[in-house]
């Protein structure tokens, strides 16, 4: 028996000793591997982080006066019939675009057709009189009526009164077709077809939507600021990532008692969007400073209460302080460096608008577009 369980004994002994024999030999494998001078090259690239970039320019600095204001439409025709008639027939609907001399309601045009018919019978009916009241005294004298003597014949025949007549009833009968007096949108019609009118009723509206202007209130303090000619931007409610570029039109001198405030009309071109009876934010311009270094409001922010931009540079991002001057809310002076007197961006460098607010120094980044940073 014990000669039969020797043999099982030692090949017990020689696994045991080739499993300890094991974990020595994948030890000295890991520290192969640990000491591999081409494990650093195997290691994951940097990632790019996705950010939006912004151009440096040279440019006018325009400062503003911030405020608020009041679609108006520069025409608004309330037109009413200038004859009495009966409607004939509605040519436009309400939301229809017209042209300026575009006829929008026709009144029956028979009456008014009688009357020029009347009116120039009158007319003839007296010329004839005027006649009868001068040839026989040529007849009789053999000379031509002296000029006191034809004044006094067409004083008597009504010839000019019925010369008048006749071109009030002409007047008429144009007016009774009612036109638009101007380019514009129909916003109401006030009649219909077989509807008997006077004069002074109510016949349609048209609005010029094309040319706009804004009523933009500006606190009195402010008013010496602001001139006639200046640019302004008018940022609608609807659109506001879409601005609007007018002109300050006017002043108006008078101040309400109670707010404080005065008004300035800015023209505004419409894109499509503004319609009369909006409200609108306003920058009216105050000051232009002239050449200097902008970049937008946006890229410059804070770390250890230095202000700074991030300039991009072979792909990555380089923390760069600068010395911010005045500002519109949209772009921002840079001024030169205290110390250096040199300013540390210029014109075509691109600074970081978007995604960079917790970037370090020298980070890698990618630049896109705003579309592609929104996704």
């Amino acid at each position: 028996m014990a000669l039969t369980r020797i043999p099982i004994t030692l090949a017990s002994a020689g696994l045991v000793l080739a499993a300890l024999a094991l974990p020595g030999c994948k030890g000295k494998s890991a520290a192969a591997d640990d000491t591999d001078p081409t494990a650093g090259a195997r290691a994951a690239p940097p990632i790019s982080l996705p950010v939006v970039g912004a151009p440096v320019r040279k440019g006018d600095l325009v400062l503003s006066v911030a405020t608020t204001g009041q679609v108006r439409a520069a025409a608004v025709a309330h037109l009413k019939a200038e004859t009495a008639g009966t409607v004939q027939e509605v040519l436009v609907h309400p939301g229809d675009r017209v042209h300026r001399g575009q006829a929008l309601v026709k009144l029956d045009p028979r009456p008014f057709d009688l009357a020029v018919e009347d009116a120039e019978a009158q007319v003839a009916a007296a010329r004839v009189s005027y006649q009868d009241n001068i040839v026989p005294d040529s007849l009789v004298t053999g000379h031509a009526p002296t000029a006191e003597r034809r004044a006094n014949a067409l004083a008597r025949s009504g010839l000019q009164g019925a010369q008048v007549n006749l071109e009030k009833a002409k007047l008429d009968r144009e007016r009774a077709t009612i036109t638009a007096p101007f380019d514009g949108v129909v916003d109401e019609v006030n009649v219909a077809d077989g509807e008997r009118v006077g004069v002074g009723g109510d016949i349609a509206t048209v609005v010029d939507i094309d040319n706009l202007r804004i009523e933009a209130a500006v606190l009195e303090h402010d008013l010496p600021l602001i001139r006639r000619g200046g640019d302004a931007v008018v940022i609608p409610a609807a659109t506001p990532d879409h601005p609007l570029h007018g002109t300050i039109e006017a002043i108006l001198p008078l101040v309400d008692s109670t707010t404080r405030a005065g008004r300035a009309l800015v023209r505004v071109r419409n894109n499509g969007v503004l319609r009369p009876g909006m409200y609108a934010d306003v920058r009216l311009e105050s000051t232009r400073l002239p050449d200097r270094i902008l970049v937008p409001a946006p890229a410059i922010i804070e770390r250890d209460g230095r202000p700074l931009v991030f300039v991009v540079k072979k792909s990555h991002a380089e923390w760069t302080y600068v010395n911010p001057g005045r500002s519109n809310g949209v772009d921002t002076e840079i001024l030169p460096d205290s110390s250096s007197g040199e300013i540390p961006v210029q014109p075509g460098d691109t600074v970081l608008v978007e995604g960079h607010l917790t970037l370090t120094h020298d980070a890698p980044v990618r630049l896109v577009s705003d579309s592609a940073s929104g996704q």
